[in-house]
């Protein structure tokens, strides 16, 4: 489906419903866990910058949803606890009938603010 979105709304809107239902939710946890976050769409797909920087995002595929880091090194970290689902770089797959755990986002949520604010403050201090 290329059809150009301009919200989050937008592109949950054009998603069968088992996937739409399942990004809905991953969303409203992205936003509980970073609420000064961001949406945007970016590589048209949703997504949430923090900062001013590339956060999260996530998008359906025909047979898996996935959760997207931006970078390696947050997968990398934490993968003892995504053992269980198919990973590669900067991102995570699941489907709508496994979910990434709760716990398992506010980490990857967490950790991901967390370098943002570390590159921020680099930023800052080189300046």
């Amino acid at each position: 489906m290329n059809i150009p979105v301009k919200t989050i709304d937008d592109y949950l809107d054009l998603q069968p419903e088992n996937a739409q239902r399942a990004l809905a939710e991953l969303r409203l946890k992205i936003r509980a866990i970073a609420p000064e976050a961001v949406e945007v769409i970016s590589y048209q797909m949703p997504a949430f910058k923090y900062l001013g920087l590339m956060l999260v995002g996530f998008k359906a595929s025909k047979n898996h949803c996935s959760l997207y880091t931006w970078n390696d090194s947050a997968v990398d970290a934490l993968k003892d606890d995504l053992k269980d689902f198919s990973t590669s770089t900067g991102t995570v797959r699941f489907t709508p009938e496994k979910p990434i755990p709760d716990g398992l986002i506010k980490k990857l949520v967490a950790l991901r603010m967390k370098q943002n604010e570390d590159k921020k403050k680099s930023v800052i201090k080189n300046k």
